[in-house]
């Protein structure tokens, strides 16, 4: 596997060093991702960490600004912009459920056609996507 849409939680994990949190698989898929693969990234995920961290739910080390920048400057990691094709895919999802973050990260790993790296239990049980 060369490319991977990785979920919110997985990017702050990876990001924020709590590898720990990650299952063996996820942190071998990672690793091989790190040395010659790509990762996307919703950009609804950036969205996602701005609003944890402005609540106060995550604390980064770094201004959010800065964290962004630094993110954006990773090798092999892809911000992807929300599309007219994502934003369709996500209202089309069926028997999904209603986090419209999560329709939006999960439609576009589906317009791009990648595996989706998550630990999220409501979006493994559905059986519209691949995930890792």
């Amino acid at each position: 596997m060369k490319r991977a849409v990785l979920d919110t939680h997985i990017l702050l994990w990876w990001r924020q060093g709590e590898t720990k949190r990650l299952s063996g698989r996820q942190r071998r898929l990672l690793e091989h991702l790190e040395k010659e693969g790509e990762f996307v990234v919703s950009v609804i995920s950036l969205w996602e960490v701005a609003k944890l961290a402005a609540g106060k739910r995550i604390a980064l080390a770094l201004p959010m600004d800065v964290w962004m920048d630094g993110l954006t400057q990773i090798p092999g990691l892809r911000v992807e912009p929300l599309s007219h094709r994502i934003i369709a895919a996500s209202v089309a999802l069926e028997n999904f459920h209603r986090d419209p973050a999560d329709q939006l990260i999960v439609a576009t790993a589906l317009c791009l056609g990648l595996p989706l790296i998550t630990s999220d239990e409501r979006i493994r049980k559905w059986e519209g996507i691949i995930t890792l």
